[in-house]
């Protein structure tokens, strides 16, 4: 089925399987939409189950998944009967572009670039898991031009972060990451200078999210007095206490740790002026992302004594693979302890990470739902119930102008919604309705009506 669009937007009838549903068109198939297929298993232990939604034939769906992502996705992901694809490592820009041709789905960390130029070589690609906190490492508004969903795990690796915080504080207080080379070089020096318990100094945290705040609760525990800085008011949690400025934190903390997102306002707010600011022989802590602390700044002030120490998970440029790949002005500097990015990077971390990101795919792509979705629209429906035999549920992603709900509902004015729901963000909406009462040929002629919409950016029909 060729595309119906007046405008340069993809159809779903041109994405594949992940952008059909039932009217998917399978690999080898004829033109006509396939709209009858095995009823699947019920969910839930009520009266009234709840039907499970696919799309037609999940064998067809291509995930591809890099960076060595946990087993608990990649099986759960395979139970569903979806074809995976794992890599251990990012690919480089032509290989992610030959590789992503044929997918609609793909799993990253923070190493795979999915830029628009990779994007607009993915000709099926319907939604992208981001295996990690960040998503800086794709192009969302154009995914989302695209009708690609973008999903994250913002929460599961916080205690894993908050947990290394604590490390490298009490690391840095005791300048144990220089005494450690210097025992592997042979070389013994037993000294008291300049080291100190943590017990009763000031932590300054920078971003009072789920890692700061779960920090700001482990160093109360061991002694310090918590100061934090937040953009917007937030309740403290034990004695901590918020500051106003960012200026009042840097004067009175001993350690200042940053956990912030990356953005515009973000980026480079460590320079020379508030390193400056920082009390002498306090530490500064980077666990967020590379662009926030000017590391030729920060070198200068370890090099100079103006800083104790530093600790550095993160960093502007970071190598695509494991090896002897790294450079830094920072290599060298005194007290200053380098890690690879390994914040999250924890057993129970990476299986949390699996387990949230892989089933927030599959409910997109078997039910549609965008909850979570950082790019997108959230928008989801109750179950349709396992009873409602000629049940469907509609899923419109449309260009967010005026007119198109009028549009949609003249095309489903002689058909029973049972329910329905609409958000937009941005220049992208989301539409989801459950239709019931319908026969095969109502479906193919709902689905072809939608999908001729001026405005339509992917639709698909799922029961």
């Amino acid at each position: 089925m060729p595309s119906t669009n007046s405008t340069p937007v993809q159809s779903i009838a041109t994405a594949g399987p992940i952008t059909a549903g039932p009217a998917l068109i399978p690999e080898g198939s004829s033109s006509t939409p396939v709209v009858t297929r095995e009823r699947q298993g019920s969910v839930g232990g009520s009266a009234k189950k709840a039907k499970v939604l696919k799309p037609f034939n999940t064998a067809n769906i291509k995930i591809l998944l890099l960076e060595n992502v946990n087993e608990t996705a990649v099986s759960a992901l395979r139970d569903q009967g979806y074809q995976v694809e794992t890599y251990a490592k990012a690919l480089g820009e032509e290989d992610l572009i030959a590789k992503i041709k044929d997918v609609h789905c793909i799993g990253i960390r923070s190493k795979t670039k999915l830029t628009k130029k990779v994007l607009d070589a993915a000709e099926k690609l319907g939604v992208i898991g981001c295996f990690c906190i960040g998503t800086n490492q794709v192009d969302l508004e154009h995914a989302a031009s695209k009708g690609i969903a973008v999903f994250n795990s913002p929460f599961s690796n916080s205690r894993s972060v908050a947990e290394l915080v604590i490390a490298e504080i009490v690391l840095l207080s005791r300048q144990l990451g220089d005494r450690n080379k210097e025992m592997h070089d042979g070389i013994w020096s037993k000294v008291s200078a300049n080291c100190y318990e943590i017990r009763g100094k000031t932590l300054g945290i920078v971003g009072y999210g789920h890692i700061g705040s779960q920090l700001s609760v482990l160093a109360e525990s061991m002694g310090m007095r918590v100061l934090f800085y937040d953009v917007v008011p937030l309740m403290p949690l034990g004695t901590s206490k918020q500051v106003n400025t960012l200026s009042d934190l840097l004067t009175e903390a001993d350690f200042v740790t940053l956990h912030v997102p990356e953005t515009e306002d973000t980026k480079n707010m460590i320079g020379e002026h508030e390193l400056n600011q920082m009390k002498q022989g306090s530490f500064l802590i980077n666990a967020s992302r590379g662009t926030i602390v000017q590391i030729p700044a920060l070198a200068k002030a370890l090099r100079s004594g103006h800083l104790g120490g530093a600790a550095v998970d993160v960093f502007p440029k970071e190598p695509a693979a494991n090896g002897k790949f790294f450079e830094s002005e920072l290599v060298g500097c005194p007290n200053t302890l380098l890690t690879p990015h390994i914040g999250g990077s924890t057993e129970e971390a990476q299986s949390m990470i699996g387990v949230e990101v892989s089933q927030a795919l599959i409910k997109f792509i078997n039910s549609g739902t965008s909850i979570g979705a950082v790019n997108f629209p959230e928008v989801d429906l109750r179950a349709i119930r396992d009873d409602q035999e000629n049940s469907i549920r509609l899923c419109y992603t449309h260009a967010n102008v005026p007119g198109v709900l009028l549009r949609i509902t003249n095309i489903l004015a002689e058909h029973n919604v049972d329910k329905q729901f609409s958000d937009s963000k941005g220049k992208i909406a989301y539409l989801m309705a459950d239709i019931s009462d319908v026969t095969p040929e109502q479906i193919q002629d709902i689905y072809r009506l939608v999908s001729e919409t001026p405005t339509n950016i992917v639709t698909r029909v799922l029961y």
